[in-house]
């Protein structure tokens, strides 16, 4: 199982060297391909897959259910870490709440277990997506501001969220050819992110930080455990259970460095943890494979 996992991320692992490599050679824009990824193509993903979506609304609501508490447990872990060792909860947080269930998740699932585990971590990422824009503004700005509500509102990721569930759930019909466009377009999303994630990764350096071997526990373990707990709450099994128990455990998040960033936090150990934790991925994700394969 071990061995089918790490094939499994092969494509990934080609993907993002790519990324990686060619941005060394010939210094590709980060924040263009990141703009161009989550603004243009993932947007039309999200929406083509919630649409086209086989998850009916009760599904929808429980997975709502499952990621608030992931999150909930991982925020009071990173609370209490901080209270205990007196760190910026600001800086710290970020990437041990958010995982990277798009850039790194999505593809994933789509090789792993096709459009229907792919579709099911597209809503589980959306309504990550919608925390990040939400609750993660108002961890790293203190509260909500005029500039973080500014922000909310121009991102096509969250217009397509709402639109995609509007449009499913209120049966408003769509052409079939502009589903088409949109499966063509969209196709390409998984392919590009992971190559920005490579790209975006030879532009962080490691910060020596005692408490990184902390947040890299949390991110993986405490992020396995929360996945567990909230599919033995809500009684989840199957492949389901398989894609949440690996999104709640994926790298950090490119986002948790990018957005305390663009509010004035100092992103050097969430920089730290998207790298260490994204290289790490390559030997950890087969064992959680083989692990959630064991509570199914």
């Amino acid at each position: 199982m071990i061995l089918d996992s790490l094939v499994i991320l092969l494509p990934l692992i080609f993907l993002a060297s790519g990324g990686y490599l060619l941005t060394l050679l010939f210094q590709l824009s980060e924040s263009t391909l990141i703009r161009i990824v989550t603004d243009f193509f993932m947007p039309i993903l999200v929406f083509y897959s919630l649409y086209t979506s086989t998850i009916v609304f009760s599904q929808t609501l429980k997975l709502l259910g499952v990621v608030s508490l992931i999150l909930f447990i991982l925020f009071i872990a990173s609370f209490i870490y901080c209270k205990v060792f007196d760190i910026d909860f600001k800086s710290f947080s970020p990437p041990i709440l958010f995982m990277n269930s798009g850039f790194l998740g999505i593809p994933l699932m789509k090789i792993w277990g096709g459009v229907a585990a792919m579709n099911y971590i597209v809503v589980y990422d959306q309504i990550q997506t919608f925390y990040i824009f939400t609750l993660g503004i108002v961890i790293v700005t203190g509260g909500f501001t005029n500039a973080g509500l500014k922000e909310m509102v121009k991102s096509p990721l969250l217009w397509s969220i709402v639109a995609g569930f509007v449009f499913k759930y209120l049966h408003i019909p769509v052409s079939d050819t502009l589903l088409e466009i949109f499966s063509y377009s969209g196709a390409g999303a998984p392919a590009l992110a992971t190559f920005a994630l490579g790209c975006s990764l030879s532009k962080r350096k490691i910060k020596a930080d005692p408490h990184l071997i902390a947040g890299l526990l949390l991110r993986f373990g405490v992020g396995f455990l929360a996945g567990i707990i909230a599919c033995m709450i809500f009684n989840i099994s199957g492949t389901e259970r398989t894609v949440i128990l690996i999104a709640s455990s994926l790298p950090s998040a490119v986002f948790s460095v990018v957005m305390p960033m663009r509010y004035g936090v100092d992103g050097r150990f969430a920089s730290s943890m998207i790298l260490i934790s994204s290289i790490l991925s390559i030997f950890i994700l087969p064992l959680l494979f083989t692990l959630s394969a064991s509570f199914n």
